[in-house]
C-alpha cells in the first residue's frame, strides 16, 4: 500500500523521504517533488477566505499508472506526501485520513522534542519506526 512516505518543509525541501522497494527510492522523491506543485495549486485555490477553515487533508494529488499521490498540510505549511500503490483498490479514504493523522501527530512529537532543530532533517528513531509500521501495515 503506502511506499513512499515524505515530510516537506514549508520551504519545499525533504525533512524525511522513506521508500519501500529503496531502489526505487530516486523515482519517489522526483514523484514527491512533482506533487508539490499540485499542493501549491490546492492551497491557493482554497484561497484567503476560507485560510482559518482550511481542510488540511488534500486528498488525492494525481493519479499514475502504478501509484496514487495523497497529500496533506499542516497549518505550518509543513507537507505530507504519501504514495499507495495503485493496484490495491480496498484502501478507503478515511483509512488515507487517518494515516495522514498518525503522521501528523508523530511529527508533532518531533517537533516538541527540544534537542530537534526545526528545518533540520528529521532522524527520530521513534518517527521511523511510525512509519515503518505504517507501511508494514497498509501493505
Amino acid at each position: 500500500m503506502a511506499v513512499c512516505v515524505a515530510v516537506i518543509a514549508k520551504e519545499n525541501y525533504p525533512l524525511y523521504i522513506r521508500s519501500v522497494p529503496s531502489q526505487s527510492e530516486l523515482k519517489f522523491h522526483y514523484t514527491v517533488h512533482t506533487s508539490l506543485d499540485v499542493v501549491e495549486e490546492k492551497i491557493s485555490t482554497v484561497g484567503k477566505a476560507m485560510a482559518e477553515q482550511r481542510e488540511l487533508y488534500l486528498g488525492l494529488l494525481y493519479p499514475t499508472e502504478d501509484y496514487k499521490v495523497y497529500g496533506y498540510v499542516t497549518n505550518s505549511k509543513v507537507k505530507f506526501v504519501i504514495v499507495v500503490d495503485s493496484s490495491n483498490t480496498s484502501l478507503r479514504d478515511n483509512e488515507i485520513r487517518s494515516m495522514f493523522r498518525k503522521l501528523h501527530n508523530s511529527f508533532t512529537d518531533v517537533m516538541c522534542n527540544p534537542f530537534y532543530n526545526p528545518g533540520d532533517p528529521i532522524q527520530s528513531r521513534a518517527f521511523d519506526s511510525m512509519v515503518s509500521a505504517m507501511m508494514v501495515q497498509s501493505s
